[in-house]
C-alpha cells in the first residue's frame, strides 16, 4: 500500500468557480485520470487544504462525491479557502448523511497509515501583526496536538500543512519551533501556485519542504512512499 499527496484541488463542481482562467484547463478531469492511474483501493491520499471553493458545507456535496468515487482513503486538512469547513462534528455528520465513507479529517488528531502517522495543521501567513499572532498561536496548538497524537500511535509523524512553514525569504518561527522540537525532518504543503513555485525552498533549518499544490505537480498525486 502506498501514500500519496496532492493539495489545492480547488474543486467547484457544486459552485461556479472555474479554474480555466488560471490556465487549469480540465483540471478536474486531469486529476481524476491521474489519480485512477496511480492510486489503488488500499492506498492513502493526503489532501493538505483548499479542497473546495464552496462557501457552505451543503454546497460541497458534488465535490465530495467526486473524491469519494476515486480509489483509496483520503485524509483532508483545512486550507484558507475551505470556508465551508465549520466544525469537525458537523462535517462528519454531513459525510454520514451523504455516504462519504473514504474521507477523514486531520484536525487536532493523527491517522496511522502503514508505519507512519499522518498529522498536521493549516498553518498561517508569516505576518506578525497582533491578529496574525493570535491565529498562529491557535495553529501552534493544533500542530502540537496533532504531532502528539501521531507520536502516541508509536509511528513516525508525517507532517502536512496548507501554508508552508518557510517560503522564499520568510518563515513562521513559532510553527518551525514546534516542528524542530519534535524532530520533524520533512513537511508537505500547498497554498503556493503558478510562478510562486519558483520561490519555494526545498529545505529550511534542516527541515525538508515539498510543495504539492496540484498545478505545481502537474495534477498528478505525488508518491511519498
Amino acid at each position: 500500500m502506498s501514500i500519496f499527496t496532492i493539495s489545492d484541488l480547488h474543486l467547484s463542481l457544486g459552485s461556479d468557480k472555474p479554474m480555466d482562467i488560471f490556465g487549469w484547463e480540465n483540471h478536474t478531469e486531469r486529476i481524476a485520470a491521474n489519480w485512477k492511474r496511480l492510486v489503488k483501493d488500499g492506498d492513502t491520499v493526503v489532501l493538505p487544504g483548499d479542497f473546495s471553493w464552496a462557501l457552505k458545507l451543503e454546497d460541497t456535496l458534488e465535490d465530495f462525491k467526486f473524491i469519494e468515487a476515486l480509489p483509496g482513503r483520503k485524509l483532508l486538512l483545512k486550507g484558507n479557502h475551505d470556508l465551508w469547513w465549520s466544525t469537525v462534528k458537523k462535517v462528519k455528520k454531513f459525510f454520514e448523511e451523504n455516504n462519504i465513507n473514504s474521507v477523514d479529517l486531520v484536525f487536532n488528531n493523527a491517522f496511522a497509515v502503514e508505519d507512519v502517522a499522518v498529522c498536521g495543521t493549516r498553518g498561517w501567513m508569516f505576518s506578525q501583526s497582533e491578529e496574525d499572532k493570535k491565529i498562529i498561536s491557535r495553529e501552534v496548538g493544533r500542530l502540537e496536538r496533532s504531532i502528539a497524537a501521531a507520536e502516541a500511535t508509536g509511528y513516525a509523524p508525517m507532517v502536512f500543512m496548507h501554508y508552508p512553514p518557510a517560503y522564499a525569504e520568510d518563515s513562521c518561527p513559532q510553527l518551525l519551533e514546534v516542528l524542530k522540537a519534535h524532530g520533524i525532518e520533512r513537511v508537505y504543503y500547498g497554498h503556493i501556485h503558478g510562478p510562486g513555485r519558483n520561490r519555494a525552498i526545498g529545505e529550511f533549518e534542516g527541515i525538508k519542504l515539498k510543495l504539492v499544490s496540484c498545478d505545481c505537480i502537474d495534477f498528478v498525486p505525488f508518491l511519498i512512499k
